[in-house]
């Protein structure tokens, strides 16, 4: 099947069980703003706790906060966002669509990586077991002049994104002819510059107010909160400052159903070092968070670093966590030396000193900030697209699946009685009172337990549970496993410690120290 036909089917199952659904949809949506049901909410959450745990339990020196989302319009002049804050567009006049010139110029770089991973296809099909993919990639004619393509337009492409040349831009769609994916035409307009974020009035009349900004970004909540953490919570250099909220974006090119959104929520820490030590600090952070990503068991291949060619104004390195798509490898989560620009930024707007007294050094010094910054919502697409599968079992038949790390899952346990009589619901209302309180579980007597099992695989639930009427006799019920779908009887007393092993966020963390 189609990566594309994959990706399509991954959107409908989200809207069918229950996790996202197009905002305002009974008026027709909202374009690229999207709602979590009541099973993406859990998945969600279950995301937030994995990430804020591993930060504020496992490292001593980081905390927590929750700054607003308005905040005083000079923090954005001071943070650069008023000034430099955009994307560089460009319209097809033939389908009146407006897209982001380096967007479709990556669409265009990832166009030749397919066209190689087509040759490698090719040659282990015609060479079977004696297929050297190293060796093929390293001689074949036909890849080594796609490469060539390919690395000739990164390095144009590199160059006129690091001088901010939107006509180089514009030169480079032409001389790929790059067409519009609506109107296939190449009929495009020059590329210019688009402020993202959003303007709201602050006031109680239309005279009296001041303009003021949705938060692009989490960041600079922390960073107008330094003084404040740092003296209250006594901290000392390194430190760092985690917190989790929504940010937006006026996004003109939004699509990839929650990929890219106008409205959406960061996870953020900020690492408050001192200078000089940023690019160890930097490489700790890359390890970590990689380490983070991967202890979800979806596979080492399915990750990797894209080191920032184009270094932000503030920044002196950055590389991104991508996770493989259905639509290629794209960005998760970006790690940042910020050097110490957005303090000192602030100090200066503010007319206040904002520095850290070294007592061990006797010396006074604006910290350096090295940062991790990974999408909620991102995180949340790429668990469900490495989770859906549809498998093909011995009897012919198809099931759809996701297989949701167990601790994720929006439900970790369903309950079924075997049938609507003789005691067997009464028995499962008692095992679910019991055990509810310490994990979400779902209680469910309607329909055959074939169905009831393929409805929870369906939304990744790890553990069913079927109450017979050997249960009223033993005290054992039947446990079944939702990726090998193997049975076993357990005793009712057991399931307790037999499924919080496997579902508890505990299980992720210990794998990270």
């Amino acid at each position: 099947m189609a990566q594309e036909d994959v990706f399509k089917k991954i959107v409908s199952h989200c809207k069918e069980y229950g996790f996202v659904f197009p905002s305002s949809e009974i008026y027709d949506g909202l374009g690229a703003v999207y709602d979590y049901g009541q099973l993406g909410v859990e998945l969600k959450n279950n995301i937030k706790q994995y990430w804020w745990q591993s930060m504020t339990l496992l490292n001593e020196n980081i905390v927590g906060i929750d700054s607003a989302i308005f905040m005083h319009p000079t923090i954005w002049k001071a943070s650069g966002h008023v000034d430099a804050f955009n994307d560089p567009l460009i319209d097809n006049r033939d389908s009146k669509k407006r897209y982001r010139a380096d967007v479709l110029i990556e669409d265009q770089i990832a166009k030749y990586d397919e066209k190689v991973e087509k040759e490698v296809a090719k040659g282990r099909k015609r060479f079977k077991e004696s297929f050297d993919e190293a060796q093929f990639r390293a001689t074949n004619g036909r890849v080594l002049e796609i490469i060539a393509k390919r690395d000739a337009l990164h390095a144009r492409f590199a160059e006129a994104m690091n001088a901010s040349d939107l006509d180089g831009l514009k030169q480079i769609i032409v001389d790929e002819e790059i067409v519009c994916p609506i109107s296939g035409t190449r009929n495009w307009t020059d590329v210019r510059q688009f402020n993202l974020m959003f303007k709201t009035e602050m006031g109680s009349t239309n005279e009296g107010a001041s303009t003021i900004y949705l938060r692009p970004e989490t960041a600079q909540g922390i960073f107008v909160n330094y003084l404040n953490v740092q003296k209250t919570g006594r901290m000392k250099i390194p430190f760092g400052i985690a917190q989790i909220g929504k940010a937006f974006r006026n996004e003109i090119v939004a699509r990839q159903f929650i990929f890219r959104m106008r409205e959406f929520e960061q996870m953020e820490m900020q690492f408050f070092v001192k200078p000089g030590t940023e690019l160890q600090w930097f490489e700790h952070w890359k390890n970590s968070r990689m380490a983070w990503h991967q202890a979800l068991g979806f596979g080492a291949e399915n990750y990797r670093f894209h080191d920032h060619e184009k270094l932000a104004h503030y920044a002196n390195a950055a590389s991104d966590v991508e996770f493989r798509m259905p639509f290629g490898f794209k960005e998760v989560e970006g790690i940042h030396s910020r050097t110490n620009f957005d303090l000192s930024q602030h100090a200066k707007f503010c007319g206040k000193k904002i520095e850290y007294f070294d007592p061990e050094t006797n010396e006074s010094y604006t910290p350096y900030v090295v940062e991790t910054s990974i999408g909620v919502d991102r995180m949340f697409l790429s668990v469900m697209c490495h989770s859906y599968e549809e498998e093909a079992l011995e009897n012919g038949e198809t099931r759809t699946l996701l297989r949701l790390p167990a601790a994720l899952a929006p439900v970790k346990l369903a309950i079924f009685p075997l049938v609507k009589k003789d005691g067997l619901p009464e028995k499962a209302r008692e095992i679910m009172h019991d055990l509810q309180f310490h994990f979400k579980c779902a209680y469910e007597e309607k329909d055959s337990i074939g169905k009831r099992y393929r409805r929870h695989d369906a939304i990744g639930t790890p553990f069913c549970i079927t109450i017979d009427h050997d249960t009223l006799k033993d005290n054992c019920v039947t446990i079944r496993e939702r990726d090998t779908m193997r049975q076993e009887r357990v005793k009712i007393e057991d399931l307790r410690g037999i499924i919080e092993e496997k579902v508890s966020i505990t299980t992720l963390l210990k794998k990270l120290k």
